[in-house]
């Protein structure tokens, strides 16, 4: 799978994801613990972001790679070790979502951001 994505930021400063097929709730879609650090970094100050996310890797492909499920709170771990050549070492939770749009929690996921 190969899909892109848009991200946006609301007044409140709070990221989300643009994803009309989901029919949970809103709050559902909310980036949060680290996963909205990752936006801010991606968007570069914009308010939207567009980022192509895979299960298998491509050309001028970055990596987030789990390191663990999140437990008892659903979703799990990821590291962003680097981006454009710039260490980060950063872990972000991302929530059941992920396995909505995946099938599955991968252990790599590969991203890039689109203009």
């Amino acid at each position: 799978m190969i899909k892109d994505f848009k991200f946006y930021k609301e007044v409140t400063g709070r990221w989300y994801v643009d994803l009309p097929e989901w029919e949970g709730s809103k709050d559902d879609l909310e980036m949060v613990a680290g996963a909205d650090t990752f936006l801010e970094i991606l968007s570069q100050g914009e308010g939207v972001t567009n980022v192509t996310l895979s299960d298998n890797v491509y050309e001028g492909s970055y990596m987030l790679e789990m390191q663990r499920l999140g437990g008892e709170i659903g979703g799990a771990w990821y590291r962003l070790e680097s981006f454009e050549g710039i260490e980060f070492n950063m872990e972000m939770w991302l929530c059941d979502v992920t396995f909505f749009v995946f099938g599955r929690f991968p252990n790599i996921i590969y991203f890039s951001k689109n203009e």
